[in-house]
């Protein structure tokens, strides 16, 4: 079977950078996430995860047109040209709430989150007549973050411990679990998914969450560095998850399912 030929988008991101690697025996080709290209005729899939990341963004017009009206534009390219398409979504849609499953009840709270579920409910109501296959994100956290502006614990933690001498941890971080999941793994993810033919949104996390204050503290240990408690910012207090754990029963089923040896470049 011939290469797939795969487009993708935000290569230059943190998440991005890790799957151009892994995607590099495939006819890759890389584009700036705000500009679709003319014609993406040829094309088996297009992997979007280019986006306004930053839950503190306030611009509203900058950030529906570019998580939402670009996006929904690429994917209607998408199906103008019979293209499979599978984009980035957010663990951050949950909100408040405690299931963590993918049919369950949604309370995004921040400007990005819900731009991320208006994308969602607007490709789900489409019905459309190619494979869309949505990842909502829990904490992606490894290699290439280091410039993030919102980095995982893991590496704000580390930077700090090495350039400060000391951790900074929010009081009561010890309440504070998060899923965190390995890029690697949700690179390994996104591959795999390519030989699905199953359409729909998906969690991509571990299952098993970790508390900030484990994370700190086994960095503290690993860099011999103390942990100073600060109050948490009074601006992100009403929309802060203080404990994600995705459900990754339907991940685990579908993943289960697929026969990599379909699709995957020998």
């Amino acid at each position: 079977m011939s290469t797939l030929k795969i487009l993708l988008t935000g290569y230059k991101g943190f998440i991005g950078k890790n799957l151009v690697k892994v995607l590099a025996s495939y006819n890759l080709t890389l584009v700036e996430w705000d500009s679709i290209p003319p014609n993406l005729a040829g094309f088996d899939w297009v992997i979007h995860i280019g986006a306004i990341s930053s839950t503190k963004e306030t611009n509203v017009s900058k950030v529906l047109q570019q998580n939402l009206i670009f996006s929904i534009e690429l994917f209607e390219n998408c199906i103008s040209h019979k293209v499979n398409f599978q984009w980035a979504s957010s663990a951050s849609v949950y909100g408040q709430t405690q299931h963590f499953r993918e049919d369950g009840p949604m309370q995004p709270q921040s400007l990005y989150s819900r731009s991320k579920y208006l994308l969602e409910q607007y490709i789900l109501s489409r019905n459309a007549p190619i494979i869309y296959q949505g990842f909502r994100y829990f904490n992606v956290f490894g290699d290439g973050e280091e410039h993030k502006a919102q980095p995982s614990p893991y590496s704000l933690f580390r930077r700090q411990a090495q350039t400060l001498g000391y951790i900074k941890l929010f009081k009561g971080s010890e309440y504070i679990y998060r899923d965190f999941i390995p890029v690697s793994n949700v690179c390994s993810i996104h591959l795999q998914m390519l030989s699905s033919s199953e359409s729909g949104i998906w969690n991509v996390g571990s299952g098993m969450p970790r508390s900030f204050y484990e994370v700190a503290r086994d960095i503290a240990e690993q860099y011999k560095v103390p942990i100073v408690y600060i109050d948490m910012p009074e601006n992100i207090q009403a929309q802060y998850q203080y404990y994600t754990c995705a459900d990754t029963s339907k991940l685990n089923t579908t993943l289960k399912n697929i026969d990599t040896s379909q699709t995957y470049p020998k």
